[in-house]
């Protein structure tokens, strides 16, 4: 695992999915306030709204639909801190 945790959320802007994005960026941010060095919004086109942690894509609105916020939090936290309780948010593995 790298020192630097980056995660970058690129969204659409000609569906104004901004508001998305920074609403799941703050989410992120609270919740791994100590793991991520990084947040990005990075502006894209054609329907794009894709989560990236580092490189690795790890959610993509295009395969998977629109993310529910516990469902990114747990993809992020398994790759930034894979031994941090969510709380609530987490649902046991099955």
């Amino acid at each position: 695992m790298s020192d630097v945790q980056r995660v970058e959320i690129e969204y659409c802007t000609q569906c104004r999915w901004l508001p998305r994005a920074a609403w799941l960026a703050q989410e992120l941010l609270t919740t791994f306030e100590t793991e991520l060095t990084e947040l990005a919004l990075k502006p894209g086109k054609g329907g794009v709204f894709v989560v990236r942690v580092g490189d690795e894509v790890v959610w993509d609105r295009r395969e998977q639909g629109f993310p529910e916020p516990t469902a990114v939090k747990q993809a992020v936290r398994d790759r930034v801190a894979p031994g941090k309780s969510l709380g609530h948010s987490d649902k046991p593995a099955s």
